[in-house]
């Protein structure tokens, strides 16, 4: 890159320090939070990630564009996750400057994935003698993208905050249905690192590959992947708002079990569906006949009913679940596959850790990776449980094995978090995988955001956060498979490894003109 030259008898500024492209890195990964909801400042994250890429180019050893990589990685999850603290401490009972500690170790670990990523694009431009382009726009990003992907299923995977989710409301986000999550990230990184070629002989060069991009997006937006089936069917998500608090509490119980009947029961619809673990206990654990009469409802009113609640097989066997009841034949049950760490299962060698803590429903047992979904008069609607909207690879998996659901069902419990902002940002996860799958998804909460959103990623309908409600909506299932349910995230992971064969061929060009 070109740099000013001191004019003659003006001392030349002394290089920057590792120590010091650290900090820039990390309050850059920091600031990236504004670009994801509820701020939605998405062209932050184009100017944060250009950052990342200036100061591992001008790092002076591999190491010390390593370390900036990490520092960049360690700011993008403390800011970005955060919100972890409220149900460590609020709820799990652990003191608030030990879940600090706790959430600031999972960003040293999280930045681990950016620095493998920085250090590796370091070593290769020194290794193979890369242009400046060829590492803009091939390593960069691509290393970029993997190192998203590798934080999204290693050790059971953590890709909250993946750069695409940013861009559900830019143009990018009509690379949805082809490359998913992982592969708008790339993109973002390629725009990224076109920009700071606009400081190099490159430039014109750099213009034309971000105009194609964006506007490659903008086109993309108007294709239809998915075509609607059957008719649509009337909706009822309730809302509770019950605190966590009194959830739990076996003084306060009997008065939340009150209430979902009441409220389930209030009217008919073609399906109704209450939050995760709306009803906290167990099927044995329930008054006599309190599940008959949600089944007795749903014969005489025609409804379909989903209940979140916990299963147990044996008294160490148990699962977070939802059970479908139908006007007719057996019930449905979906088990949880996807479980949260330390939260819902104990990793090896940490039960000290969760010992610490009093955080109901700790040690689950996991449901199949595949499992059917649920019949709704024309429709098949196919739940996931809260954390398990994260992993589209996952979901997409499901349609593009034969369950042929046409409406997506997340039920979540998003109380844990407090009014911060991981209910927006769950939001918008989800309507990143209507947009990856072609599907609409409904949205059961106990606090917020109940939703339904179309195919597109369009909210249509929604509640109040933080208050109790139902919502009332009619939703049209669609069929048909988007390039991303065919592909999942192989389509990114070729596209990156075509990046770095490229780039080697780039640079074997150079070598030999040179």
């Amino acid at each position: 890159m070109r740099l000013r030259r001191a004019r003659p008898g003006e001392p030349s500024a002394p290089p920057r320090s590792t120590r010091s492209r650290m900090i820039i890195a990390a309050l850059a990964g920091a600031a990236s939070i504004f670009s994801f909801a509820p701020f939605g400042w998405w062209p932050v994250q184009l100017l944060t990630l250009a950052i990342l890429f200036y100061q591992v180019l001008r790092a002076d050893s591999v190491k010390a564009g390593a370390l900036v990589g990490w520092a960049f990685g360690f700011g993008w999850c403390l800011a970005g996750v955060h919100w972890l603290t409220i149900a460590i401490s609020r709820f799990g009972g652990l003191p608030l400057p030990l879940a600090w500690i706790a959430i600031a170790l999972l960003a040293v670990y999280m930045g681990g994935h950016c620095a493998a990523a920085m250090g590796l694009a370091g070593w290769l431009r020194k290794k193979w003698a890369l242009p400046l382009p060829a590492a803009n726009l091939l390593v960069f990003p691509a290393l970029w993208a993997v190192s998203e992907w590798t934080r999204g299923w290693l050790f059971t995977g953590f890709p909250w905050a993946a750069s695409g989710y940013a861009h559900n409301v830019s143009p990018l986000g009509g690379y949805a249905p082809v490359l998913g999550v992982y592969g708008i990230g790339w993109l973002v990184a390629v725009t990224a690192g076109a920009l700071l070629l606009l400081m190099h002989r490159s430039r014109w060069t750099a213009l034309g590959l971000i105009a194609a991009v964006w506007a490659g997006g903008f086109a993309l937006q108007y294709v239809t992947w998915t075509q609607p089936v059957g008719g649509a069917i009337s909706v009822r998500l309730i809302q509770g708002n019950i605190p966590l608090a009194q959830k739990f509490d076996p003084n306060h119980v009997h008065a939340t079990l009150r209430h979902y009947q009441q409220a389930v029961t209030a009217e008919a619809a073609d399906l109704i569906a209450i939050p995760e673990t709306g009803i906290p206990l167990f099927p044995q654990q329930l008054p006599p006949g309190y599940l008959d009469s949600f089944g007795s409802f749903a014969r005489k009113s025609g409804s379909a009913i989903v209940l979140g609640m916990p299963m147990a097989d044996s008294p160490t066997r148990y699962a977070n679940s939802v059970m479908g009841l139908a006007p007719t034949g057996k019930p449905y049950r979906y088990d949880k596959h996807h479980l949260v760490p330390f939260g819902e299962f104990i990793p090896p060698g940490f039960r000290w850790f969760t010992d610490m803590m009093s955080i109901p429903l700790g040690d689950q047992t996991r449901g199949d990776v595949l499992q059917p979904a649920f019949a709704v008069k024309d429709q098949r609607v196919l739940p996931n449980i809260c954390y398990e909207n994260n992993f589209g690879e996952e979901i997409a998996e499901q349609l593009n094995d034969g369950s042929q659901a046409t409406i997506l069902l997340n039920v979540s419990e998003l109380a844990w978090y407090g009014e911060s902002v991981a209910i927006p940002q769950h939001l918008q996860i989800s309507q990143m995988r209507t947009m990856e799958t072609g599907r609409p998804m409904l949205a059961a909460t106990n606090s917020g955001a109940t939703v339904v959103i179309d195919s597109h990623g369009i909210v249509q309908a929604s509640l109040p956060w933080y208050q109790p409600g139902v919502l009332a909506a009619r939703v049209q299932g669609m069929t048909g498979k988007t390039p991303y349910i065919h592909l999942q995230n192989r389509a990114i992971l070729l596209l990156a490894a075509l990046a770095i064969l490229a780039a080697w061929l780039w640079s074997r060009k150079a070598a030999r003109a040179a």
